[in-house]
């Protein structure tokens, strides 16, 4: 699999279809990063060393979930405390009611790359 530039010409390079948002080493375990790419606003989650990619921004406000609770699988919006499960995106507690969307994501080597 070969690796070309993005066209978006902002150095951002592309994986079979997946576009590299961060390194490996920015997202220790328990922990949540937030990464802007091609116009969305996403969060890579590290939980038990599994990856996971998906919006950050909370369905009910417009609240940055990066900047919530992680605990375990589950992120809790720090505005009005909705709670989802970052590996399916389903909502766990109201008042959100619509799940967040949840994105492929591969590791090749330290790069990390999202599926748009």
């Amino acid at each position: 699999m070969g690796i070309t530039r993005h066209s978006s010409g902002r150095g951002q390079l592309k994986l079979s279809g997946y576009l590299k948002v961060c390194d490996v080493a920015d997202v220790p375990i328990g922990s949540m990063h937030p990464v802007d790419v091609a116009e969305k606003r996403l969060m890579i989650v590290n939980v038990n060393g599994q990856l996971y990619a998906t919006d950050r921004i909370c369905t009910h406000e417009e609240a940055d979930l990066s900047t919530g609770f992680l605990m375990g699988s589950m992120v809790t919006c720090p505005l009005h405390l909705s709670r989802f499960d970052v590996v399916s995106g389903e909502v766990q507690n109201a008042p959100a009611s619509v799940p967040l969307k949840t994105y492929g994501l591969k590791v090749e080597g330290t790069n990390v790359y999202v599926q748009l």
